[in-house]
């Protein structure tokens, strides 16, 4: 690969980033990828983040970078600053459309926060003009903006011709930003982008569609999604428009920040353990039975569950598997939050088998590492799913998978087969379609592995020697940045 005389100045525009705000995978990839890039020695990322009042408190080092005002006239003071990681960061300090605790995106009913359109047009638009270089602060070679919270960015760059290069990561694409058109009058952009061919959806403004079409470079987080949404039945309405930039959509699967998931190290787990010593992956599975109040005494998996309960994630069906699950001698431990009917679901069934059914709503960051420690079993039965990075988690803590076929899980998870068994390759139980009856036969096929001592340690040994770090993704972020 052809390496640039100097290094490309990348600008990350993100609304989350680990360690500083976190709601799911985005800010986990946003805090590793632009590490792994760096040490490429071909980058200098930065990243820029709205001034969540979490984000200005996780920062040290704080400087004024600018002065600027949003759309909205508000005042904003750009800082920099470095997280705990090393993380380069600029962010926005705005009080009037950033300085509220919670959620970035929604009230604490589950309700879109009125004020998004604006905030996240106006983080846009500051993504732009960090970019382009401001206050005699040298600009940068590329823009990559993830998500919808980011797409207005590259409208701004390419109705103004600027020469920045755009890359835009749809990470999830059931989240599009969908505003109302007469937001349009506020962002400042033309009225020309108004168009089927700009950023106009079905007459709203969608901010994901202005990121696909204003972008000189469209990725995805897997190989096997960036297929899917190419689909009519998958594309979730932008099924055309993915197929007509086609020639410039790539699917770069995810990694993990190996060096926060590694049970060698790991500083919130029960009991150290590596591939080399699986010894203390049973203290902790014994210590997690205890934390949650869970018998000992159960003879089959422990199963967990970390995510959102949503449809999405095909949470609703779990709920109708656990007393089926208990009868077999499993347990299940869930850490997450969602819909409220699932949730309801999980605590009736926690009712019901207080000695084998654990549930904790909500997220809590050294708990799901002692999940992933602790279990046995990750039970992933999405209906889509971008990339998934909880399988490739539990795979380094030797916890595996139960996943469905689709997106980043069938690019990750080799399922167990005759075949595949007999040259010890898979690392997980797969099944297609997403229903009640495979989701148990899935289930099911688990439990019994699980009982046959010698497939389930060849199985856990292979799930946790697999290398899911960013090394090779940034190989492949590097390789589209100089093109």
């Amino acid at each position: 690969m052809p390496r640039p005389s100097h290094k490309r100045r990348v600008l990350h525009v993100a609304s989350e980033c680990y360690p500083l705000i976190k709601t799911g995978g985005l800010a986990d990839v946003v805090g590793a990828l632009p590490i792994a890039l760096d040490e490429t020695g071909a980058v200098e990322s930065t990243v820029f983040l709205p001034g969540f009042p979490a984000v200005l408190a996780g920062l040290t080092g704080i400087k004024t970078y600018a002065k600027l005002t949003a759309l909205d006239g508000s005042p904003v003071r750009l800082v920099s600053g470095t997280t705990q990681t090393g993380l380069s960061v600029i962010a926005a300090d705005c009080d009037t459309l950033f300085g509220y605790d919670g959620n970035p995106y929604q009230l604490a009913d589950g309700s879109d926060r009125p004020g998004n359109g604006i905030a996240f047009a106006s983080f846009s638009k500051l993504a732009a003009q960090i970019a382009t270089g401001i206050n005699r602060k040298r600009g940068f070679d590329v823009l990559h903006a993830h998500d919808w919270q980011a797409g207005l960015a590259a409208a701004y760059l390419k109705t103004e011709g600027a020469d920045v290069t755009t890359l835009f990561t749809i990470h999830n694409l059931a989240f599009q930003g969908l505003f109302p058109k007469e937001l349009l009058a506020s962002t400042g952009l033309p009225n020309s982008v108004f168009t089927e061919e700009g950023l106009e959806y079905w007459g709203k403004l969608s901010f994901l569609k202005s990121g696909v079409t204003y972008s000189d470079w469209v990725t995805t987080v897997s190989p096997t999604y960036a297929l899917e949404i190419q689909m009519d039945e998958d594309g979730m309405g932008f099924g055309g428009l993915l197929r007509s930039r086609s020639d410039r959509l790539r699917g770069i699967l995810n990694g993990v920040d190996q060096t926060v998931w590694d049970p060698a190290t790991d500083p919130t787990i029960f009991a150290p353990f590596s591939a080399s010593d699986l010894s203390g992956k049973a203290k902790n599975k014994a210590a997690l039975q205890d934390e949650l109040g869970l018998s000992r005494a159960a003879e089959g998996p422990l199963f967990c569950v970390i995510s959102r309960l949503t449809g999405q994630k095909g949470l609703d069906l779990v709920p109708d598997m656990l007393d089926g699950i208990v009868a077999r001698g499993g347990q299940m431990a869930l850490l997450g939050s969602g819909d409220g009917v699932i949730e309801q679901a999980f605590l009736a069934a926690q009712k019901r088998h207080p000695d084998h059914v654990a549930v904790k709503i909500g997220y809590d960051e050294p708990f799901a590492h002692r999940l992933q420690a602790g279990a046995d079993v990750i039970l992933i039965p999405s209906r889509f799913e971008p990339c998934g990075l909880t399988q490739l988690c539990a795979m380094r803590y030797g916890t595996i998978p139960v996943t469905s076929r689709v997106g980043g899980l069938m690019d990750t998870v080799i399922g167990a087969t005759p075949a595949t068994q007999a040259v010890g390759a898979a690392t997980g139980v797969t099944f297609h379609p997403v229903n009640p009856h495979m989701l148990w036969a899935a289930i099911d096929k688990s439990i019994a592995l699980y009982a046959n001592k010698f497939e389930w340690s060849q199985m856990v040994a292979t799930a946790i020697a697999q290398d899911f770090g960013w090394t090779a993704p940034a190989r492949d972020y590097l390789e589209l940045y100089q093109t």
